[in-house]
């Protein structure tokens, strides 16, 4: 898909547009915006402008005639004449060098200014001989703070965020399907298992035609380049920087191939263990028995089924104890995407989202939610736009008014409080009690030491006016390392003082991730998956937020937002 190089692209531009001291702020607003609203998109930018043309881009949220030309520009010439120029003026790879925690545009370019750094080679070997600790601004804590980040981005180079890779996966498979090639079609791997980030893109088909399905895929648009190329077997590098493997297999061996390839690795072993243990052969190509015969079905389950096994979702299979329940039948009731109800993190274009209240709520309706909650960000995130405390009041008439008329759909009122340094919340008392409900999270200051860090969030929670605890550990996927927080404490005092604690499905988030999910369910606390959506289209990564609590084994009894309307209600009544 184009929809994320043009995104980066624009990104890139703000990023060279943000060192030029503020003449160009709603400039760089607006690409931002752009960059934000094309990145969520679920068709192709490409097939838009297709259908459509020029005009049908400037129906996408936050882009408007002079983005839109240039996304045109882009997709005919594979360039855009403004990047071009730009990258002549600031030679940096700002792309990368932004990516480490701590490293702003700005930044990157005072170093390129005092030290020549361009890359992120380049900054690592400054950093490593002490080269920046003596520049002003920065400092030997910032020097060490970047390498920190620079190692955490090397650590998962190669691996791409679940959110780039998923909708690449599904843009191809869906080619394939419209292709009139394939029978079947379906991702596996660690997309599949919706991993947080992805080495690679496996896609499973089944065709009577497989030479064909090979010479397609080797000409579609997402490839840069083919890899490896075979009868059956085709591996092409995308654009977006992975490789991706199809497979043609038999439709006899559909559902053996499907296992297989899904993984993981520890999982497959011990299901094939327990298949030698039962007499039978499990591989990629069935599942046989003394004489050969391949006892495996059309779908998964059956091979499960043969085995004494019941079937878990592709999440759960990381080898985290499912076999072994599985067996006994008593694998947990997992949350479902069909399960939500509501999302309680939603921004507006009131602080840094790009769509309306109404807008917004409207989506919110079409994506099946009953209720969502508008948490427009507080005052001290200045950079999102944030409101005071005077904006919030006429911030909750507008949502109010939007309420009366909006249909099939509940607003609440809310927001994104800033928990302060010293664990004090960004609003009045006044203010947030004219909240339906209040959710918070730390933006501000997160390189603070263990003890501080707990001591603010607790603050912050036993103060009464936290409903839900957002993104509680600050991370961000491949860029930044989680806040260092004791987490029991952190949970511990969720239970005491009935905070939910939020699973931030977006993408560059999963906070919490399946790991911890697993650790705070220990505790007697209740969970929130949210979006953080800041566009319309954002509001599809709830799919990102409910296997990402899958994959924790959360049950639906521990989502409010699972929760109906009325029991919501009373959930947040009964913490007052």
């Amino acid at each position: 898909m184009h929809n994320q190089q043009i995104a980066e692209i624009f990104d890139e531009i703000a990023d060279m547009l943000e060192v030029e001291e503020g003449e160009h702020r709603f400039e760089v607003l607006a690409y931002r915006k752009a960059a934000l609203s094309l990145s969520g998109l679920t068709e192709d930018v490409s097939e838009i402008y297709g259908r459509l043309g020029i005009n049908g881009l400037t129906e996408i949220p936050g882009i408007g005639k002079g983005l839109a030309g240039k996304i045109a520009e882009f997709l005919e010439s594979g360039k855009m004449s403004k990047y071009t120029a730009m990258k002549r003026k600031y030679p940096l790879d700002f792309k990368n060098l932004t990516r480490i925690q701590g490293m702003g545009s700005k930044k990157a370019y005072r170093l390129y200014k005092e030290i020549g750094i361009k890359t992120v080679d380049d900054l690592k070997r400054a950093a490593e001989k002490h080269m920046i600790r003596s520049i002003a601004g920065f400092g030997e804590k910032s020097e060490s703070d970047i390498l920190k980040g620079i190692y955490l981005l090397q650590e998962n180079q190669g691996r791409m965020p679940l959110g780039t890779a998923l909708p690449e996966a599904q843009d191809i498979s869906r080619k394939l399907a419209d292709s009139g090639l394939v029978e079947r079609v379906e991702i596996a791997g660690s997309t599949r298992r919706m991993r947080e980030t992805v080495g690679d893109i496996d896609i499973l088909v089944t065709s009577g035609s497989p030479d064909k399905v090979m010479r397609f895929v080797s000409g579609i648009s997402n490839a840069s380049g083919i890899v490896l190329s075979g009868p059956t077997k085709t591996t092409i590098r995308l654009k977006i920087g992975l490789n991706c493997d199809i497979r043609v297999v038999s439709d006899s061996s559909f559902a053996a191939a499907l296992q297989y390839f899904t993984g993981n690795k520890d999982h497959n072993v011990k299901v094939r263990e327990i298949a030698i243990k039962k007499g039978y052969k499990l591989n990629e190509y069935g599942l046989f028995d003394s004489r050969k015969k391949n006892l495996a079905g059309k779908d998964e389950a059956s091979i499960y089924r043969k085995l004494g096994m019941d079937i878990m979702p592709p999440e759960m299979r990381e080898d985290r104890g499912e076999v072994e329940l599985s067996l006994r039948h008593s694998l947990p009731e997992v949350i479902s995407l069909g399960a939500i109800k509501g999302d309680m993190h939603v921004h507006t274009n009131h602080s840094d989202g790009v769509d309306s209240i109404a807008d917004m709520a409207e989506y919110a309706r079409r994506e099946g939610r009953e209720y969502i909650g508008i948490t427009d960000h507080t005052k001290s995130e200045y950079i999102a736009h944030g409101m005071s405390d005077m904006q919030f009041l006429k911030h909750f008439s507008e949502i109010d008014k939007v309420a009366k008329s909006a249909k099939g759909i509940t607003l609440l009122k809310s927001a994104e409080i800033d928990i302060l340094k010293d664990g004090s919340l960004d609003l009045k008392k006044s203010t947030m009690e004219m909240m339906d409900y209040r959710l918070a999270a730390v933006h501000t200051s997160l390189g603070m030491a263990r003890q501080e860090m707990t001591a603010r969030v607790v603050k912050a929670m036993e103060s009464g006016y936290v409903d839900i605890l957002a993104h509680p550990t600050g991370r961000l996927v491949n860029s930044r390392k989680p806040m260092d927080l004791d987490l029991e404490r952190v949970f511990q005092a969720a239970e005491d003082n009935g905070v939910a604690l939020e699973i931030d499905g977006h993408p560059d988030r999963l906070d919490l991730n399946d790991e911890n999910i697993m650790k705070a369910i220990k505790y007697k606390v209740m969970f929130s998956i949210d979006t953080d959506a800041h566009s319309k289209s954002n509001l599809s990564y709830m799919k990102y937020g409910v296997s990402t609590a899958m994959r924790g084994w959360l049950g639906p009894d521990r989502v409010i937002n699972a929760l109906s309307m009325e029991k919501l209600m009373k959930w947040i009544s009964s913490r007052k």
